[in-house]
């Protein structure tokens, strides 16, 4: 990844992946949800925030219903970050790594609405501010924006080497999904339906 963002900020970089996923996919976001998404993964870009978080003075690596049952328990100002915290992975862990996902405990649904109800939480607590609205963006549109996330780290797979590339066709050949198709079918590892090989 690196080498793409030569003479740019990884902000800017986010920027343009998620303009062109939500673009290509149609997804109608407002100027503020974009830019929350971006932050997002320029945020989760160092793996350590992913795993790791900095909640009420000690490092959270709990399970997702862990957090949601901490929030329940919380103030008002802790439990917002705490729901923040908790929509923020399940939106990229369910976008990013929907793979390691599937054999789990627990599959990308149980991540998928998890994710959104804590938006939809945080859309209700913040309803005074002017967040309000990107939270409960981020609840209506979760699936549709881990559909984009997904296709972000297909591409960066793709554009990785064969070993990226035959994740993504396994993925493909799993879930049938049209936006790993188009990223196979741009890379040159397929062809568009309706063109047969010679």
């Amino acid at each position: 990844m690196s080498d793409l963002v030569v003479g740019s900020s990884l902000k800017e970089f986010f920027r343009l992946l998620v303009g062109e996923a939500v673009s290509r996919q149609r997804v109608t976001l407002g100027e503020v949800t974009e830019f929350y998404l971006v932050n997002l993964l320029s945020e989760f870009a160092a793996a350590e925030k992913l795993f790791t978080e900095e909640l009420d003075g000690k490092k959270d690596t709990e399970a997702l219903a862990l957090l949601y049952h901490r929030a329940l328990q919380q103030d008002r100002d802790a439990k917002i970050k705490t729901l923040r915290r908790l929509g923020d992975v399940s939106l990229y862990t369910a976008g990013f790594f929907p793979e390691s996902l599937r054999n789990g405990a627990v599959g990308c649904d149980y991540y998928i609405q998890m994710g959104g109800s804590a938006y939809a939480q945080l859309a209700q607590l913040s309803s005074q501010s002017s967040f309000s609205n990107v939270y409960w963006e981020l609840h209506q549109k979760f699936r549709s924006l881990v559909e984009v996330l997904e296709e972000i780290a297909a591409r960066g797979m793709c554009a990785a080497g064969p070993q990226g590339a035959v994740k993504v066709f396994e993925a493909y050949a799993r879930t049938g999904s049209g936006h790993l198709e188009q990223v196979l079918v741009e890379a040159g590892l397929v062809a568009p339906k309706g063109i047969l090989p010679n």
